[in-house]
């Protein structure tokens, strides 16, 4: 939806807390091609539902995608898109954000999370790797011995400590929160876009070791989705999901 000179993206499969499919992807991916090609637009916002922003891939999707020996061209081109965004991005996070709820965050400019927000990537316990260049990203963000803690061990942070580590800007109030991430996005939106434009690129600097590491990563992935921990982890989620 659009206000003004903000375009907001909202995640909207709550019933299933938001884990994204292929046609999620592609229609985020859409989205931020349209908002960087419409010179209207100041900022992008990335929202989820009350209560819940994002729970990761859905798990059935993955695995159609493994069958298919790859991670899955919209997830390919979601993070690329993100990485090759020119707009301002803001992020409002309440409730979980995992596994890829998690390291989209890591893409966007500004990021503001509700005291109820936990922020958790659990690649290995699915038998899989980091992906979205967090393995990149997370070390130079909090440091090597942190960044194994969220991604080599599945550490669930909160909102306190997300925003101590850097991950999250602020933390607003749940009943404010979705008010501060458009007032935020609206004041960036008001400046001189041109200087925000070229203030952004010089502050994020060369991306291709970005985009490098997305394939790394993206290859590993693929081979580790193949792989027999990566199954019987899936089964046993799956199974779960059934009792």
């Amino acid at each position: 939806s659009r206000d003004g000179e903000v375009l907001t993206l909202r995640m909207n499969r709550a019933e299933k807390k938001n884990a994204l499919t292929g046609a999620m992807y592609s229609a985020l991916t859409e989205g931020l091609k349209a908002a960087n090609a419409d010179d209207g637009i100041g900022a992008i916002v990335i929202l989820g539902q009350p209560g819940i922003f994002c729970a990761g891939n859905d798990i059935k999707d993955f695995i159609a995608f493994a069958m298919g020996g790859g991670i899955g061209q919209p997830i390919l081109d979601f993070l690329r898109a993100l990485v090759a965004n020119e707009k301002p991005l803001v992020a409002g996070v309440d409730g979980a954000a995992i596994g890829i709820g998690t390291t989209m965050i890591l893409h966007c400019d500004y990021a503001i999370a509700s005291p109820r927000a936990v922020f958790a990537t659990p690649f290995v316990d699915l038998g899989l790797v980091p992906e979205a260049a967090s393995s990149l990203i997370v070390p130079q963000l909090m440091g090597n011995r942190l960044a194994f803690e969220m991604l080599a061990m599945g550490a669930k942070f909160s909102a306190e400590r997300a925003r101590e580590t850097g991950l999250v800007n602020t933390i607003a109030e749940l009943d404010t929160l979705e008010t501060v991430v458009r007032e935020t996005a609206e004041a960036i939106a008001a400046k001189p876009r041109e200087a925000v434009k070229l203030a952004r690129k010089l502050i994020r600097g060369d991306q291709s070791a970005i985009l490098l590491r997305i394939d790394e990563e993206a290859k590993l992935f693929s081979e580790r989705l193949m792989s027999k921990e990566a199954r019987q982890a899936f089964e046993a989620f799956l199974a779960k999901g059934k009792s």
